[in-house]
């Protein structure tokens, strides 16, 4: 049978078990959910299911099916309440069953056919954890059968591409929900325990310490991170080819097998491995590792671990520090053309993340001495010595660490080789809290362990260790492993066979031992915990900030943490910082700067050596933006260093669509000259790229082809505008509301006719309006006609485009409202008679007597803001996914609150406005300042918060796009449209015409040039 034929087969069998009118006996069901499981794809034979189906448990128990470490209830219907919680209880005794027999994690389904529930068990109750019901009519069959193998877990060698990690393994996946509760299940049972809190409290210490307020000790960001660090160690042993559903989990969490096969600087004891000192810990490490076993991790060709970081880390907390990760297709390209010779250069990325940048960097090192014919064992070692890592986050460091492995590949390090060692690092790039970059002191190391007063408050090293990584990281295990041993408190162990067996040098021995006996004093009062993971750590990023020690080649991309996001007294360090350099700006601009720029000029001071080349993903702000005229000096007079760089390029990737982050971005390129050289400014050329990204594509291949790269002048800013000064003269239309009392549609004068001037109006209803006003009979009453106003609401308004006018009775005459007891309003009856009677209405169904019924209309002076009405107006919708702005050249119309307006001098400037604010690159631009509403999102006058500077008809571009909007608005105006018809089809038909219009691209290169900051 076919593919397509067993498909469409189970397809049928789908609608059946979605179809709940249909009367099913239990046997039938378990018969169609075995099919399913049999022939859904899910790597199952029939022996998997055949001798586990009905499969017993203890005295007169059976479970319906079992598959792997899944057991599976069927019921004929899961609607009644009763029937769902004596299946629950009967789910729950076979799960704890198999739990006791196994020792295993298991987990329970309860299903009807229709509707699927996964469970855990807690505390001997089983909690629901996911669900996937299927929809009557046509039900989904792929995305049940993806829900049951993230539950089940039975695919194997799975490609590890991104969407196939997103989908099997993030946050919206079965997979990761079960994970994740499990681990949130143990935390709340077992939270509590002395160990438990201690890693929990230094992990807190060692990120707050790190990031400032931008960090919250969440006990969901806690449980995150363990999972995405127990993830990428279970990773690490998968990509070397263990067999990790056989492997001890204390063994797969502390790196045991990769120390010996002589691999150094992957898995680390570290905060993250609590979930092995509490019961239950083994069996989610085992499942966890059956999870991830699914898939042929020997199989990588980009930076898998970002996706799984971005897939479980929400984008809010990602914002909040700054993270912005680069796709791997551009980070492959920054490093083909920034480190032209590999095998001699040697190369960092300070600030590596998950080691996007590290994993190309390594691939092309590689590479290169294949070509070279050099032999695995001296092409490893060398790279090991060519290829660093810094981060201040530690699971960034965990990611990137793995990464580099997976860069390295399972044939080369399984190989023949020596031993080697990751160079990845915790640290801080910046320095934020030395004074003085050096903290070697007399030929050593110096550590600060604050608060200490027994033998002193510093561990010292003599640098001469540092020179080899491997050595130096063993010593410091073995003396943390020692200090930590059985012993007296007091005593202090014999290093003399350590010395020994590592051929420590004499000369160093005295200050290993001072340091050592301070390491054990730190573990007599409870302060060992992390002193050797602190050491390793530090001690490297501090050697690579030696002058001799520096490398060659720079490449990364920086945390974009802006200045309103950190703390107040990173805020003070980072002006002292920028201050000190000639970076910082102040006033309205302070709070539109961000870390990127000092780290950039901080990093190239701290680690690259003199003549050294430099390539960083920057905001796009960094190209022209005033804000940034001080980092484009290439000038850094820090009062320790001055520091000088060459900039000889960059890249504009503002065009680029769809945006890859928040903000637009560029790439700078230089090199760091010396004080006789002096610095070189960044040249106003640049190299733009122009395309749409192919969806899924993670290499420079898939890429390329889509793109094209001009050379291209940028515009410079010398004074940032932050908000547009047009926002005073937009303001918010009036409160026509209850529409019952204002709104009305004109009737025919019947056969006797009306009295000159007077027009016959009812209101118009709308199912839009609320309680209890679309309860109350209309209004339908004679009025002077000159109270009978034209309306523009929010639905009146297309992209360049005026829908006819709506009609309300308003009781304005001369500029002024009249109210019922205002004596000039009984100069005109019929109004008179109209308004008291809507006054009456008004006050027996209102909600609040706050307000009278003319306070209401003119509500903070919405109304009379409008009289006298300009000739010429700029009106744009209120709210709505995408901005619609049109020219409303009659001085007649009054506009309603779901529409803002601004006077405009001329037919010019409201073109210049309009193509502005029809742009889709406004739109997505002003998208994340907007706030959510039930359906869509508010514009509002958020618009005005983007730099949209006044017109000026002498400045070029804003005569271009002057031009260029009156050639969109006559496009729009020649549309044959039915303008009865709904206005959100209407506002879909006029920008899709735009779009394949021929002004659309220059516009969008004008308004992003413009605008995006």
């Amino acid at each position: 049978m076919s593919v397509d034929v067993e498909r469409e087969d189970l397809q049928d069998l789908l609608r059946r078990l979605a179809d709940r009118t249909r009367v099913r006996s239990e046997a039938t069901i378990q018969s169609d959910v075995r099919q399913i499981l049999l022939t859904g794809g899910l790597d199952l034979a029939a022996h998997d299911l055949e001798v586990h189906l009905e499969a017993q448990v203890g005295e007169r128990r059976r479970i319906d099916i079992e598959v792997g470490y899944t057991v599976i209830e069927v019921k004929r219907s899961l609607a009644s309440a009763a029937v769902v919680q004596a299946a629950e209880v009967q789910l729950g005794d076979y799960v704890a069953m198999r739990i006791q027999e196994t020792g295993q994690q298991y987990v329970g389904i309860l299903t009807d056919g229709a509707e699927w529930r996964a469970y855990q068990l807690h505390n001997g109750v089983m909690k629901e954890v996911t669900r996937h019901v299927l929809k009557s009519g046509r039900p989904d069959l792929g995305a049940l059968l993806a829900w049951l193998e993230g539950v089940l877990a039975t695919r194997q060698n799975v490609p590890p591409t991104p969407s196939e990690i997103r989908d099997r393994l993030g946050a919206d996946s079965p997979s990761h929900m079960l994970d994740f509760a499990s681990l949130h299940l143990l935390y709340e049972e077992h939270g509590q325990l002395p160990t438990v809190q201690l890693k929990r409290q230094l992990w807190s210490q060692l990120l707050r310490s790190a990031l400032g307020t931008q960090f919250t000790d969440d006990t969901e960001l806690f449980l995150e991170h363990t999972l995405l660090v127990n993830s990428a160690e279970i990773i690490a042993h998968l990509v070397l080819g263990f067999d990790v559903l056989g492997l001890q989990p204390a063994s797969l969490l502390s790196g045991e097998h990769f120390k010996r096969a002589r691999i150094s600087g992957v898995v680390d004891q570290d905060f993250f491995d609590w979930v092995l000192e509490i019961p239950g810990g083994d069996a989610f490490v085992r499942s966890l590792a059956r999870r991830l076993a699914r898939f042929d991790w020997r199989q990588v060709n980009h930076d898998v671990l970002k996706v799984l970081y971005e897939s479980i880390i929400g984008t809010e907390t990602r914002v909040s520090l700054g993270e912005y990760y680069t796709p791997d297709w551009l980070a492959e390209r920054i490093v083909s053309d920034t480190v032209t010779d590999p095998l001699s250069q040697r190369v960092l990325d300070p600030s590596c993340g998950s080691g996007t940048f590290l994993f190309h960097a390594v691939r092309r090192y590689l590479t290169a001495a294949e070509q070279q014919g050099i032999p695995l064992a001296d092409a490893l070692e060398g790279l090991t010595g060519h290829v660093y890592g810094l981060d201040l986050h530690p699971v960034a460091v965990a990611l990137a660490r793995v990464t580099y492995v997976l860069a390295i590949g399972p044939e080369r390090l399984t190989g023949n080789r020596r031993g080697i060692h990751v160079p990845v690092y915790l640290g801080d790039s910046v320095q934020w809290r030395q004074e003085n970059v050096d903290l070697f002191t007399g030929g050593h190391l110096v550590i600060s362990t604050t608060g200490d007063q027994l033998f002193g408050n510093e561990l010292t090293f003599p640098e001469g260790l540092l020179d080899n990584a491997v050595r130096f990281d063993t010593l410091i295990l073995e003396l943390a492993a020692l200090a930590g041993s059985p012993r007296a408190v007091g005593t202090v162990p014999s290093l003399t066979a350590l010395f020994n067996r590592m051929a420590i040098e004499p000369e160093y021995q005295d200050a290993i031992k001072d340091s050592f006996r301070h390491l054990c004093y730190l573990h007599d009062i409870g302060r060992n915990h992390i002193w050797s993971y602190y050491v390793r750590n530090l001690a490297r990023p501090m050697w690579l900030s030696r002058p001799q020690n520096r490398v060659d080649v720079m490449v990364g991309n920086p945390p974009w943490l802006a200045y309103r996001r950190m703390t107040k007294a990173m805020q003070e360090r980072f002006r002292e910082f920028c201050q000190a350099r000639g970076l910082w700006q102040g006033g309205e601009v302070a709070t539109h700067q961000d870390l990127s720029g000092l780290f950039v000029a901080r990093a190239v001071q701290l680690f690259l050596g003199a003549g050294g080349k430099f390539a960083f993903v920057l905001p796009n702000a960094a190209l022209d933006r005033g804000y940034y005229a001080g980092f484009r000096s290439g000038r850094y007079a820090d009062p320790a260093e001055v520091t000088t760089v060459e900039f000889t390029g960059s890249w504009d990737l503002r065009r680029l669509r769809p945006h890859f982050f928040p903000r637009g971005g560029c790439v700078v390129f230089g090199r760091r000259t010396g004080p006789d050289t002096g610095a070189t400014p960044l040249p106003v050329a640049t190299i733009r790229w122009t395309g749409k990204l192919p969806k899924g594509s993670d290499t420079w291949d898939t890429v390329a082809s889509a793109l094209t790269l001009q050379p291209a002048t940028l515009a410079r800013y010398t004074n940032d505008l932050l908000e547009s000064p047009y926002e005073p003269r937009f303001l918010q239309g009036a409160t026509l509301v209850p529409r019952v009392i204002f709104m009305v549609t004109e009737q025919s004068s019947g056969p006797l006719g009306l009295p000159a001037g007077h027009a016959a109006v009812i209101s118009e209803r709308s199912s839009s309006e609320k309680e209890p006003w679309k309860y109350l009979p209309a209004f339908e009453r004679v009025v002077e006609s000159e109270f009978v106003w034209p309306v523009l609401l929010g639905d009146s308004i297309l992209p360049f485009r005026v829908l006819p006018p709506r009609r309300a009775v308003l009781p304005l005459t001369g500029g002024q409202i009249l109210d019922g007891d205002n004596p000039r309003i009984d100069m005109y009856p019929a109004l008179a008679d109209w308004w008291r009677k809507a006054e009456k209405i008004w006050k027996d169904h209102r909600s609040s007597e706050r307000l009278t019924l003319i306070e209401q209309l003119d509500f903070r002076n919405k109304l009379t803001a409008q009289i006298p009405t300009p000739p010429l107006r700029v009106v744009y919708g209120a709210s709505g996914m995408h901005v619609s702005a049109a020219l409303v050249d009659d001085p007649s119309t009054i506009c309603d609150k779901a529409l803002y307006w601004g006077a405009v001098a001329s037919r010019a400037e409201g073109y210049f406005l309009c193509a502005i604010l029809n742009s889709p690159a406004l739109t997505q631009l002003v998208r994340p300042l907007m706030s959510y509403g039930k359906d869509e999102r508010h514009v509002d006058k958020h618009v005005w918060k983007l730099p949209i500077p006044f017109y000026e008809s002498s400045n070029q571009v804003h005569s271009r796009l002057a031009e260029l909007g009156h050639r969109q608005a006559a496009l729009v105006a020649g549309l044959e449209l039915d303008e009865g018809a709904n206005f959100v089809a209407l506002r879909r038909t006029v920008r899709k015409a735009l779009a394949a219009g021929p002004e659309a691209d220059e516009v969008e290169e004008l308004v992003l040039g413009l605008l995006d900051q």
